[in-house]
């Protein structure tokens, strides 16, 4: 009987040993032939537990999910079964023959690789029609459009294009980030600002669709002919309701990564007419122009200041004023200019001006010629022009001018060639200094000679009482863990004390803040990092565990806040907690 148990717990030890021999690391596929159009899992399958894992490069495709990590560890009849998985959904970007690269991982301090594997990709395949596939549903009930409020504009007429992410209330969007921004060659561009991202109500092909503006961008064309706008493509995450129900009865759902894109866009722009105008500059829209002085009378010699603006509606950044006219005897210098020009989705509005100043040689009355604007207006599609009003200089006082044949006084504008410098043209220059004496300095018992008795006295005693202030104050040490949770919570998370009242945009500033705050602590961007990463970080960096649940609690409370209500004091509840784990992760790092 002994000699049987024996050979039993023997033969028992021999299979454990070479069980755990036997390390397998693969990769899986879903599918090893699909189409551009379709997504890719990739799973990287280990038997045994291990660190220190390596992706691939997946050089050839976009990752658009992951890494996601699960853990199976089962004992069946007394036979452990254990599986450590790392999984990725990736989108291709070309067609042909590409290959997944190898993984590495680290075992019982050996490292093992995945053999490469091989993935053929053809041109977009049709999806099956099945409702019961969370991919078939996404693709059905999302997209991405590209609204343009112009498709034949004029050369330099502005015009809107619109991003908006259709979603019908079928499924969740949960994640959407950018990969893929348009550049707009050959268009002077101006991005719109999108404070928050709201949902609002609308249709598409006809159904009804829920919708946010993604993004908002006034294009100004700068060439006339066929221009393209490149698409702009997102990474969306959703959420598509299965047949399957938790314990409670709730619908269980399933989380698809998606690639939307808006598509290419050709614009047909139109070259302006013909018959312009020899003065026409490139203004398109709809402008006015006026002139302005500072003074009306003054005497000569003196200066003042004369705006030229024009203000409406269209390419104000992208023309320029015409030059004021003035008579020759009226000294005129270089314009400054400034500009007062809003954008909004209609394009540009306001004004810009050119500020001269002038300085009149001579007594008289100088007029100052209407300055002649023109611009193209493509609600009537011609040209036209505006004037701005005529003004009247009067210089009191000064020399007269004379023209070379009498001792008439004439006001002629070519009077210039003949003036003569003046006595009184120069008399802002000053022609009395301020000497000082170069006496010998007496330094003794001067002021300065007091004040360097004195300085050291004062210095000693500042650094006493510094000192004095330092030592009562590291002795306060729930002091100083006040002050300093509170400079930190200040620093971090006062936009989202500024938001306590208003639940959606106080948890996206909570998160923020948290990332932001491992972002300056770790110098890491955590945006790419999973909650698990960022805890095996946290834990890597000796942090304690309390203050690590704590945070990523905080994190999932963030995240969990955007579907479900939430009270008061469970916004009060996660500041506080904030405040307190940011100050606990700040001592211990």
């Amino acid at each position: 009987m002994r000699i049987k148990i024996a050979f039993i717990l023997l033969f028992t030890c021999v299979n454990v040993f070479a069980q755990d021999k036997e390390i397998s690391f693969i990769t899986e596929l879903s599918k090893k032939t699909l189409g551009i159009n379709e997504n890719l899992r990739v799973d990287f399958k280990m038997n045994q537990d291990g660190d220190n894992f390596i992706a691939p490069s997946f050089e050839g495709f976009r990752v658009v999910g992951g890494p996601n990590q699960s853990v199976s560890n089962m004992w069946v009849n007394g036979k452990r079964t254990f599986s450590k998985i790392y999984s990725y959904y990736l989108s291709p970007l070309k067609t042909g023959s590409l290959s997944i690269g190898q993984a590495t991982i680290e075992i019982d301090n050996k490292i093992y690789k995945t053999i490469p594997v091989k993935v053929k990709v053809s041109e977009s395949v049709s999806i099956k029609k099945d409702p019961n596939d969370a991919s078939y549903v996404v693709n059905e009930n999302l997209h991405l459009v590209a609204e343009i409020s112009n498709n034949k504009p004029y050369l330099n007429q502005g015009f809107s294009v619109v991003y908006k992410l259709y979603f019908s209330p079928q499924i969740n969007v949960t994640n959407v980030g950018e990969i893929d921004s348009p550049e707009y060659n050959d268009f002077w561009s101006h991005n719109i600002k999108i404070p928050r991202l709201q949902i609002q109500r609308g249709t598409f092909k006809g159904d009804n669709y829920n919708y946010v503006i993604w993004k908002k961008i006034v294009l100004y064309p700068q060439k006339s002919g066929t221009l393209s706008i490149l698409p702009l493509t997102l990474d969306v995450s959703v959420d598509v309701p299965t047949n399957k129900r938790d314990f409670f009865g709730n619908r269980i759902y399933t989380q698809v990564p998606k690639t939307v894109t808006a598509g290419k866009r050709e614009i047909n722009v139109l070259n302006l007419p013909g018959n312009a105008p020899e003065n026409f500059n490139g203004a398109v829209g709809d402008f006015n122009i006026e002139l302005s002085t500072t003074k009306k009378e003054l005497n000569a010699s003196e200066s003042l200041q004369a705006t030229l603006k024009v203000s409406g509606s269209g390419n104000l950044k992208l023309f320029s004023i015409p030059s004021l006219v003035t008579p020759s005897s009226v000294e005129k210098y270089d314009p400054e200019y400034k500009e007062n020009v809003k954008t909004n989705i209609t394009g540009m509005y306001g004004n810009i001006l050119d500020t001269y100043t002038l300085v009149p040689q001579f007594k008289g009355k100088y007029p100052i010629s209407p300055v002649e604007f023109v611009f193209f207006d493509p609600k009537t599609r011609e040209y036209k022009s505006v004037f701005s009003n005529e003004i009247m200089i009067d210089v009191l006082e000064g020399p007269a001018s004379y023209s070379s044949d009498n001792s008439k006084q004439v006001l002629s504008n070519n009077a210039i060639n003949n003036i003569s410098l003046l006595k009184s043209q120069f008399k802002f220059i000053k022609t009395k200094s301020n000497l000082i004496s170069l006496e010998p300095y007496n330094f003794i018992y001067s002021t300065l000679f007091y004040l360097v008795i004195i300085l050291p006295f004062i210095m000693v005693l500042v650094v006493i009482i510094f000192f004095k202030s330092k030592k009562s104050s590291d002795l306060d040490i729930e002091g100083y863990k006040s002050r300093r949770a509170n400079k930190l919570a200040k620093k971090y998370l006062s936009e989202a004390k500024k938001s306590l009242q208003k639940k959606d945009v106080f948890y996206v500033a909570l998160e923020k803040a948290l990332h932001n705050f491992l972002k300056s602590k770790l110098s890491i961007e955590t945006s790419d990092y999973s909650k698990e990463k960022i805890k095996r970080l946290l834990l890597n960096k000796n942090i304690q565990n309390e203050s690590v649940d704590l945070f990523i609690i905080l994190i999932e409370n963030c995240e969990f806040a955007r579907y479900t209500p939430t009270s008061n004091v469970g916004i009060n509840n996660d500041y506080e907690n904030a405040v307190k784990v940011i100050a606990e992760i700040d001592k211990q790092i």
